[in-house]
């Protein structure tokens, strides 16, 4: 562990995957306790900045997407959500009413509220409504169960099948559920999303680093930019130290800190 942080020049994250393999094997396989291992060279992590989009390279993004796919990246935009969050989100956690999204089971573990956007109101409704015809579907042959966490289908026998259980974006086909062996419509597949993002910034000409995650950045820096105060833009993103928020303000600084350079100003 040593060599690969000081020789090898891994990143911090290599070294503790590796470091957690170690643990792992003496720990739960070989039942060996390491209690002599603080000798060991640890990399720190280092501080890197976001990729964050532009209003015009987001709309140029979208503007590249249609169908299932765009209404998903608008949601990541839109709500700030994290790819897996829009992915497993169901239907029970979009309240129209209340114009709110609830996130279960986020980063570490809690749940969270976010906006749902007006404009995507209709949009969302519509979709839901195809969604709804084919679990309908899947009911009348037999099939319409949905995977639920924590033991939930255990306490709830038929809860699995209710539409409000339903995943929000259903995959197109059925599949056997390897936990319990039966048929079942898990959620869309997170690469197909990913791709899709891929490509749509690649078709837009945007010569940035970018990912979902990217669009996540994108919408606290926005936030910020339109006037939202840290602590209300701390809690949307479900940070627990506002320091971890803070490190959008970068984009409002316009480089260099707001100083502007001297060759702007002779």
């Amino acid at each position: 562990l040593t060599f690969l942080a000081d020789k090898a020049n891994v990143s911090a994250s290599t070294q503790n995957q590796a470091f957690s393999a170690i643990l792992f094997l003496y720990r739960d396989v070989l039942e060996i306790n390491l209690s002599k291992i603080d000798h060991i060279h640890r990399p720190r992590r280092s501080s890197k900045l976001p990729v964050v989009f532009t209003k015009d390279e987001v709309n140029s993004v979208l503007n590249q997407l249609h169908g299932t796919k765009k209404l998903m990246v608008v949601l990541l935009y839109g709500s700030g959500l994290r790819l897996m969050e829009c992915i497993r989100l169901r239907v029970k956690d979009v309240d129209f009413g209340y114009n709110q999204i609830t996130v279960r089971d986020g980063k570490g573990r809690k749940d969270r509220l976010t906006m749902l956007p007006v404009s995507l109101m209709n949009p969302l409704k519509e979709h839901l409504e195809k969604v709804k015809l084919i679990h309908d579907k899947d009911l009348t042959k037999g099939f319409g169960e949905v995977y639920l966490p924590n033991a939930l289908e255990r306490k709830y026998p038929n809860a699995n099948k209710q539409w409000i259980w339903q995943y929000v974006f259903p995959s197109q086909n059925r599949a056997r559920d390897p936990r319990s062996g039966k048929t079942k419509r898990h959620h869309i597949h997170r690469s197909s999303v990913q791709n899709a993002i891929k490509n749509a910034v690649r078709a837009s000409g945007i010569e940035k680093p970018a990912s979902s995650h990217t669009l996540w950045h994108s919408f606290a820096t926005h936030l910020l930019e339109t006037g939202t105060d840290i602590r209300t833009l701390q809690e949307l993103l479900e940070h627990k130290d506002v320091s971890t928020t803070m490190i959008y303000t970068h984009v409002l600084n316009k480089g260099g800190r707001g100083v502007r350079s001297p060759l702007d100003t002779r």
